[in-house]
């Protein structure tokens, strides 16, 4: 896959590719783009395809040598391979008989509009393209598209081939000559912009292709969002094509340049070289032997005088220049033997009940006391697929130990997710790794569509009941927001990396750069045989403000920081993904997300890292340890603020923001005092980045390609109390039904969605 077959030079620094890509190339249409990375630490690159064969099962690319990433792209040879290949995304051109069309292609813009011209000609309008380069040597495709025109004009800025001139000269004169109805333009966004220009002059509705802007492609980091007819639209889902005439170009032409000096220091790497049986209850539960002995070893009353443990943790100072290293060190086998004391072994036990994956907490945490630490670890695989994730990044404050009896006696609870932790690392550390008992293989095979936690939950389970399960992930790791969302100072990519490897050994297959809804269809899916199918694609699609000057240069989405920082490790030096490095950064929202993109730019370099949030710090959605050790970190917290507005310098970049201040109102629908603006008081603060963390909303893509699914009001997907949707064979959880929500919450969507398709399948 994603092979090299056919390489042409077009011109010094224009490359046409044919790339091996057969389900890409049978799923595309006119307009589609795909997402190329190359190498491990390659940047994700838009390219729209200009050419497919279905039967070849091929896909045609035409390549610019503009920075770095698309350099390294033109280096390959036939026969290489292209690491990441993710497609085809965006919407399809919309073809109709409009009657007379111009299509305006200005440099490698020709290439796309290929696809399109031949499109417009078999809808049965009269095309006239018109061809525009500086050079007649960058005149590209010429005679493709003049086996699907009426008329070609060519237009070279030197007069070395066709007409002397630029394309809106072109353009100009076929609209004084003959009615035309409609017009295309694809190129430099310059180009775009004066071809906009000229038809809104002449009331042409025009269209225009802007993937040039695009960072991700899936909708999950928001960097190409651009203003359209005065509302903010995402390229990638919304587009890539718009109505010209309500695109802000001047607003686009300066994002575009975000990085244009990074790239330039960049570009200089290429100067270097290159449920359990009776039997087993009787041995594991409450009643066992074993469990007995140990409750009569201490008295109640012993254990609950004994202290909650405090986590070790690395020097804040030390910490806060460390990017990858973990703070939150575990708790060593004296520390956890201890801890593992002061749980009662309720006979029944509450905490339980706060636990959405339904973990035996008591039974792992009494076989921790009695120094059966690989015991203990088998016991929490039995019900979560992610324990050393779960111990680290999970909320048990707000869940499992919100339910400890300690509290009701008026001390601290039992320390559920430091033990969790503990004996998924030291089975891990041991190196003797559990694989959870696998039922016999029923063959009948199941899809997963996602690789975050609700996927990987609902993978576990079903690879456990005997499923043939396959994941299919949309980008080039698995993992979901395991590895994008999640810094490493908190979660490394490596104990992820463990946990999928275990499901992996437990059969589990996993597919990546495979966009269910663009790369293969729902449908293409029942036809290879899934007889059910989980849809866990999150909601990566990351929500705004929409406030004046938000899309200004150095103000993104925490999602598209994060992503940058964390799955494509911008900031190492060895990778081609640009990043901003701000000294002034304030980060706009109160969530475990704000707090991780607040500390990862304390960690990149600023020397002010704010976070701004319109509510007090008793509202704070973050876990109380987040905000602990940002506030250790050195993170200054401005509460009851809101940012009203943005102000730029005469480059676009953000230079300061307008805070409107707070004060607490009556509490709203979810229980948080509403915040009231306080007439008349603002104030204003110099910083030069910002990430705005106030929420997702759920990724379109894969809900609008399934005909007939029910969706919510917020565009979740509608699932009743087994998370089944409204077509009988689709199930769906976390947040692509909850809208934003707990790892694990999202993983007790996929144990109860698994539970409930195995139930459902057995009876067919």
């Amino acid at each position: 896959m994603n092979r090299i077959l056919q390489k042409e030079h077009f011109s010094e620094k224009v490359f046409k590719l044919v790339i091996e890509a057969p389900l890409i190339a049978k799923s595309r249409k006119a307009g589609h783009f795909v997402i190329v990375r190359v190498g491990e630490k390659g940047e994700r690159m838009p390219l729209t395809i200009a050419a497919a064969d279905p039967v070849k099962g091929t896909i045609t690319l035409v390549v610019q040598e503009v920075g770095l990433s698309s350099t390294r792209l033109c280096e390959l040879n036939v026969g290489d391979y292209i690491t990441d290949v993710v497609g085809p995304l965006g919407k399809a051109t919309h073809i109709e008989n409009f009657g007379t069309v111009v299509c305006a292609g200005g440099g490698v813009g020709v290439a796309p509009m290929l696809p399109i011209v031949q499109a417009l000609k078999a809808a049965g309008n009269r095309v006239i393209t018109v061809l525009a380069g500086r050079t007649k040597e960058l005149i590209i495709l010429e005679k493709e598209m003049r086996e699907s025109s009426d008329e070609v004009i060519i237009m070279t800025d030197d007069g070395s081939y066709g007409q002397k001139g630029l394309v809106t000269e072109g353009v100009e004169a076929v609209i004084k000559r003959e009615k035309v109805d409609k017009c295309f333009a694809i190129g430099p966004a310059i180009m775009m912009k004066f071809v906009c220009l000229l038809t809104k002059k002449y009331d042409i509705p025009t269209d225009v292709s802007l993937n040039t802007i695009m960072v991700d492609g899936t909708g999950m980091c928001g960097a190409c969002r651009i203003t359209v007819g005065g509302k903010t639209k995402f390229v990638c889902v919304d587009g890539p094509e718009f109505d010209g005439h309500q695109v802000d170009f001047d607003e686009m032409l300066k994002r575009m340049g975000a990085f244009k000096d990074i790239e330039r220091e960049e570009i200089h790497k290429l100067d270097e070289h290159p449920a359990a049986c009776e039997a087993e209850q009787s041995a594991s539960g409450r009643n066992a032997e074993w469990r007995e002995a140990l409750r009569k070893r201490m008295k109640p009353k012993e254990r609950t005088l004994i202290p909650r443990v405090k986590m070790n943790e690395l020097d804040p100072e030390y910490r806060s220049h460390s990017r990858k290293e973990e703070v939150n060190l575990g708790l060593n086998e004296e520390q956890a033997l201890t801890e593992a004391k002061r749980c009662l072994d309720c006979a029944n036990p509450s905490c339980m009940e706060g636990c959405p994956v339904g973990i035996d907490i008591p039974g792992f945490i009494k076989n921790i006391e009695r120094g059966e630490f690989l015991e203990a670890a088998r016991t929490l695989k039995k019900t979560s697929a992610l324990p050393a994730v779960c111990g680290r990044v999970c909320p048990q404050e707000k869940q499992c130990e919100s339910k400890c009896i300690h509290l009701k006696m008026g001390h601290e609870a039992v320390a559920i997710g430091y033990l969790e932790r503990f004996a998924a690392d030291y089975e891990r550390e041991s190196g003797q790794i559990s694989v959870p008992e696998i039922a016999d293989k029923n063959g009948i095979k199941v899809a997963v569509v996602g690789s975050g936690p609700a996927g990987l939950s609902f993978a576990g389970d079903m690879a456990k009941m005997g499923y043939d399960v396959t994941v299919f992930e949309a980008l080039h790791e698995i993992g979901g927001v395991l590895k994008y969302g999640i810094p490493e100072f908190r979660l490394p990519n490596k104990i992820v990396d463990v946990e999928i490897e275990n499901l992996s050994k437990m059969g589990v297959t996993f597919v990546k750069d495979c966009i269910i809804g663009k790369t293969l269809s729902v449908e293409e899916l029942e036809n290879e045989g899934f007889k059910g199918i989980f849809v866990a694609s999150g909601a990566g699609l990351p929500n705004f403000m929409n406030i004046p000057g938000e899309n200004s240069i150095n103000i993104m989405s925490s999602n598209e920081y994060l992503t940058r920082v964390n799955l494509m490790d911008a900031a190492s030096e060895d990778s081609d993904t640009p990043v901003t490095f701000g000294k002034r950064v304030a980060v706009i929202g109160g969530g475990n997300t704000a707090m991780d993109s607040v500390r990862t730019a304390r960690r990149l370099g600023a020397e002010k890292a704010m976070i701004i949030y319109r509510r007090s710090e008793a509202e704070m959605p973050a876990r109380l340890e987040e905000v602990k050790h940002a506030k250790e970190e050195g993170v200054e917290f401005l509460t009851l603020h809101n940012p009203i507005e943005y102000i730029a310098d005469e480059k676009g970049r953000v230079k300061q923001v307008v805070l409107q201040k707070m004060e607490l109102g009556e509490p709203d629908a979810s229980g948080r005092r509403s915040p009231v603006p306080i007439p008349g008081a603002t104030v204003t603060l110099d910083i030069d980045m910002a990430i705005v963390s106030v929420g997702v909303s759920p990724n379109p893509i894969v809900p609008h390609s399934i005909p007939g699914l029910e969706l919510g009001r917020k565009g979740t997907i509608a699932v009743n109390e087994d998370m089944q949707s409204s077509i009988p064979t689709i199930y769906a959880g976390g947040d692509i039904v909850r809208g934003g929500a707990t790892v694990i919450l999202a993983m007790g969507d996929g144990r109860r969605a698994a539970a409930a398709m195995n139930r459902q399948l057995q009876k067919a």
